[in-house]
């Protein structure tokens, strides 16, 4: 097989997790015509049809999800040489693709990321937010951060930040018309602003926890997010009640802008972690974001 058939496999596997010509294109740097026509002659040449095409979207058939099984692993063992290669060259270079929430981007990645990438140049860093549980080998990625308790027990796990609290919060004005909930039962009187989540398949359910007591609240408001900017910005507005990272709202409580209630409900719990196989081998770049992640204990 030439070696431009090869490269074709390679466009195969892209296009099968990303299950969209146009955003594997995009990654790529290619036309998606030419893309498309790639496949098409890989199929032919194989003599069997790898993927199953609609108006909307793009699936591997039965015959494309058995290569893509066989052939995915073999490029990652690819890619995790080539990137060994980088111990060879005087600073550490590659590309790194990390999974995070939105939350734990903000707050454990980026200050890494403003220290580390103006010393080493050649390093790059893809950090896409995802709210899911993200398969990180089936779709590619060198690792993922999410809260301790969420990652599986056949990963590596290494923690990247603190113990973390949620707060209750809500501006002046907002007080200044409803009375602060003296319990978490009092949520259900309040319009809150909500939070829909994949992970939960639905509207977020408040936790709370006093003492050892473990009490959830399904809570109700006129507004419903998915990120944490919006949330903020309609509780300062006085739109209602949010249930947000206590770090995040810190310097808003403190400068007077919101009101923090419910404290001693909200108890602390174990914070991020930078997961990845355990079979993976390090390679310097990775080593490098890794060691400038771990938080000290």
């Amino acid at each position: 097989m030439g070696i431009e058939n090869y490269d074709q496999l390679a466009i195969f596997v892209l296009v099968a997790r990303e299950r969209s010509f146009t955003r594997a294109a995009a990654q790529l740097g290619m036309s998606q015509p030419a893309l498309s026509r790639s496949m098409r002659q890989l199929e032919e040449r194989l003599g069997v049809r790898l993927l199953a095409r609609t108006t909307r979207s793009v699936c591997p058939t039965e015959a494309g999800e058995q290569l893509l099984n066989v052939i995915a692993p073999r490029f990652e063992e690819i890619d995790t040489e080539l990137a060994q290669l980088n111990a060879f060259r005087d600073k550490p270079a590659g590309r790194i693709r990390i999974t995070a929430g939105e939350h734990s981007a903000l707050t454990v990645m980026q200050p890494v990321l403003g220290k580390l990438l103006p010393q080493h140049p050649d390093l790059h860093i893809e950090v896409t937010v995802d709210y899911g549980f993200t398969d990180i080998v089936a779709e590619g990625y060198d690792a993922g951060i999410r809260l301790g308790e969420q990652v599986a027990k056949d990963m590596i796990a290494v923690r990247v930040g603190p113990e973390l609290r949620m707060a209750v919060v809500g501006s002046p004005a907002y007080f200044a018309r409803h009375p602060k909930p003296k319990s978490p039962h009092d949520l259900t009187q309040h319009n809150c602003i909500t939070i829909r989540l994949p992970t939960y398949g639905g509207i977020y359910v408040w936790e709370f926890e006093k003492k050892g007591q473990e009490l959830k609240v399904r809570v109700e408001g006129q507004l419903v997010f998915n990120n944490i900017a919006m949330r903020l910005g309609a509780a300062l507005e006085g739109l209602g009640l949010a249930y947000m990272p206590e770090d995040l709202v810190r310097p808003h409580v403190q400068a007077g802008a919101l009101v923090q209630v419910l404290q001693d409900w909200c108890a602390p719990f174990p914070g991020y972690h930078l997961y990845y196989p355990s079979r993976r081998q390090s390679s310097p770049a990775f080593t490098l974001l890794r060691d400038a992640l771990r938080y000290p204990v």
